[in-house]
């Protein structure tokens, strides 16, 4: 369900068909391995783990086979190519939870509140899924078992189907934006040397000298916790698109003849 924006890679670029295949378990498997215990799901996990530890940039059909002490060419009796892998490993690490608690224990708004907080956790465990563009995703068994786990969960918000759709959209827009800002921020830290707080605090003498000036009364005015790292600004943005749905739920249920159109 995760839609990260436009990257290094994209989804869906590989042999579309032979990727469904490979998902749903429909085409020809090798009837034995060229090496004992290789399986499409280690050469799968074992992508993801390179990935992970050292990003998408990294990631060749070359450096799997390393990682996995068999020869490149093992590979290609598995899967095509690095395409038609990415879109194994898009689906693999989104396969959803098996426990029901994991969307919440109420109705609508604690599973989409469940939602945000389990795709932020994805992203910050697999980050290079912020560099695939997954505008055009391949569905696979995890990507429609997710689907159909949330659908189900928030269907009594009596919307149209399509903007059922567009909840989830929404939910998962807000996230990607929540989790890139987080992982730009770590990388300015890791390639800059300094903290958070030291950057800041190399620009306090100037910032002070403006605030001082007169210029800025409104910023000058605000409390001292207003810029704290202490606050949360994921939960509280996710609280009030959630505020929003309620009320717009709440209006398609005293007026259900009301069109999407209208907003």
């Amino acid at each position: 369900m995760s839609s990260g924006g436009s990257g290094t890679e994209t989804s869906g670029s590989g042999d579309i068909a032979r990727t469904l295949d490979l998902l749903w378990g429909t085409g020809q498997r090798p009837s034995r391995g060229p090496k004992p215990g290789l399986t499409l799901e280690r050469i799968v996990e074992t992508a993801i783990e390179v990935a992970d530890r050292d990003g998408l940039g990294a990631l060749s059909m070359r450096r799997i086979a390393t990682e996995l002490g068999t020869g490149t060419m093992s590979l290609y009796r598995y899967v095509p190519g690095k395409a038609e892998l990415l879109d194994l490993m898009l689906d693999r690490v989104q396969r959803p939870s098996e426990n029901p608690a994991d969307l919440g224990d109420g109705g609508w708004r604690s599973a989409l509140e469940a939602l945000g907080r389990a795709t932020l956790a994805l992203y910050r465990r697999h980050p290079w899924l912020l560099e695939v563009n997954q505008s055009r995703p391949i569905l696979g068994p995890s990507a429609l078992d997710g689907m159909e786990k949330v659908l189900s969960r928030i269907k009594p918000m009596g919307l149209s189907d399509p903007e059922l759709l567009s909840v989830i959209v929404m939910i998962d827009g807000y996230v990607v934006g929540a989790a890139r800002t987080q992982l730009y921020q770590e990388q300015a830290e890791h390639s800059s040397g300094l903290t958070d707080a030291e950057f800041w605090e190399a620009q306090r003498p100037a910032l002070e000298k403006a605030m001082n000036s007169g210029r800025y009364p409104v910023m000058a005015a605000l409390s001292e916790d207003t810029f704290s790292s202490g606050f949360d600004h994921f939960e509280f943005g996710l609280q009030r698109i959630l505020d929003g749905l309620e009320q717009f739920v709440a209006r398609r249920a005293a007026r259900p003849g009301e069109q999407s159109a209208d907003g």
